[in-house]
Formats: structure tokens, C-alpha cells, sequence
């Protein structure tokens, strides 16, 4: 493993076991926290996040695995650039720092954005992923237009009110990730996977997770009653038991 330059965490009394760090990967300067020792966990935190959505999930499995949340690049602490982010430097940017750390296969965790960047890395590269779990997460359906409403109005209120936006910018791809969709290349995902959604989701509808868990040779679902797009926040002694069941047949 590489060395990693020490950060203070923002708050030691919250944070409790998880570390705060950074290292170098490729061009980019990420932030990252660990917790814990055992199998590898990888968390990817969704597109209005950044790694601190994990640190409760990561104090509570920290005697059974070694937990890692990175902030994707462009978020949170790591480096970020004007010109914006595609799906692809997302990825890049993740395998570059499991690699860095000598992860090797790992479950993976991802809501959203997070969750999107797991199923690419699953459908490049499955030898790296040993189990995964699914969050509300893009790609098995469009946005809705309540959901880029949203998105739109947050960044109008913080531009009127001059307020740095706290989120990158997000680049299509030449038109090859529209909505950044990979039905396709489901049927021929075959690491276990574990979905979960929210009944009612803003952004996007459960529709597409019924669509993925047919298509997914090892996949199941678990729906949590409810309007969001945080099921993992919004009932979170349902999500660590189910986690804890899902990586505990690993």
C-alpha cells in the first residue's frame, strides 16, 4: 500500500474509528476514509454526497471488515476540476485507487451516482468485485423530470444566493452514456447483487429496478416503504441488517 498523507477529521467525536486520508492516483489528489480490518469493503457515496454518508455504516462494520469511502473525484475533499466529470473519469479514477491500495476483489456499495460507477466497474471488471450492492441508483432508468427539476432548482438557489456550489459538474459522454443507462449489459452481470430501492423514488422510479433484478442472472430485490432516494438513511437498522446478511454469504 501506498503511503497516504494524514487529514485531522472534521469531526473526531462523530467519526470515532473512521480515518481521514489522502492519496495521490494518477492526476488526482483523493480523499478517502477506512475503518476497520478484514475483507474490503468499497462504499461510493451518490452524486449529492460525499464520503461522510458512510461514516455511521462504517463505525458499526468495522470489527468484521476494512471499510473504504473515498470522495469521488471532484467531491468533498478531493480534487476538483472546473471542466466537469464524466461517468468514465468517475470509474477510472475508482479502479486507479483500489489498485493504489491493493484492494483486490471487494464488495462494493453504492447508492446513486456511487451506485453507477459500482455496475460499471461490476460489468468491466467482475474479477474486482466480489458482491454488490445497489442503491437507487442510475442507470436502470432515465431521470425523471422531477428529479433534473430538483437537481437544476438546488443549483439556481445556491448561484442566487452566491453560495459555492459544494457539487462537480457532470459531462456526458459524446452522447454514449444518455442517462447513463446499461440495461444491456445486465444479463451478462453475474456477481451477486443485492438492490435496494425506495418505493417512491424522486428521481429515479422503481419501474427500473424491477426492470434490472429480471435481467440480473444473481440479482434480488428489497423495496423499503416510503418517498426518497435514501433508503440506506432513511431506515438504517433495515439496510445494516440486510448488508450484514448479504456480505456475511460472501
Amino acid at each position: 500500500m501506498s503511503d497516504h498523507n494524514r487529514v485531522a477529521p472534521a469531526n473526531p467525536q462523530a467519526e470515532g474509528c473512521v480515518e481521514s486520508l489522502r492519496v495521490k492516483v494518477a492526476d488526482h489528489d483523493m480523499h478517502f476514509r477506512r475503518a476497520g480490518s478484514g475483507s474490503p469493503v468499497l462504499l461510493l457515496h451518490g452524486g449529492a454526497n460525499d464520503s461522510s454518508d458512510w461514516i455511521e455504516t462504517m463505525s458499526i462494520f468495522s470489527k468484521d471488515y476494512s471499510l473504504y469511502a473515498p470522495d469521488l473525484v471532484g467531491y468533498g475533499l478531493s480534487d476538483r476540476k472546473d471542466a466537469g466529470y464524466r461517468l468514465s473519469d468517475f470509474t477510472e479514477a475508482t479502479l486507479a485507487l483500489m489498485r493504489n491500495l491493493s484492494l483486490g476483489s471487494v464488495f462494493m456499495v453504492g447508492h446513486s451516482l456511487g451506485g453507477r460507477v459500482c455496475l460499471e466497474i461490476a460489468i468491466r471488471h467482475p474479477e474486482m468485485v466480489r458482491r454488490l450492492v445497489l442503491i437507487d441508483t442510475a442507470g436502470f432508468s432515465r431521470l425523471t423530470r422531477l428529479g433534473g427539476f430538483l437537481g437544476m432548482a438546488a443549483w439556481g438557489v445556491r448561484r442566487m444566493l452566491k453560495r459555492p456550489q459544494p457539487y462537480p459538474k457532470i459531462v456526458m459522454e459524446n452522447g454514449a452514456y444518455g442517462h447513463w443507462m446499461c440495461l444491456e449489459s445486465l444479463p451478462e452481470l453475474r456477481v451477486p447483487t443485492l438492490i435496494v430501492w425506495s418505493h417512491i423514488d424522486p428521481y429515479y422510479p422503481l419501474a427500473g429496478a424491477l426492470r434490472a433484478v429480471d435481467l440480473m442472472p444473481q440479482a434480488r430485490l428489497e423495496i423499503f416503504s416510503g418517498y426518497g432516494h435514501a433508503p440506506h438513511r432513511a431506515d438504517k437498522d433495515r439496510f445494516h441488517a440486510l448488508l450484514r446478511g448479504f456480505l456475511s454469504q460472501g
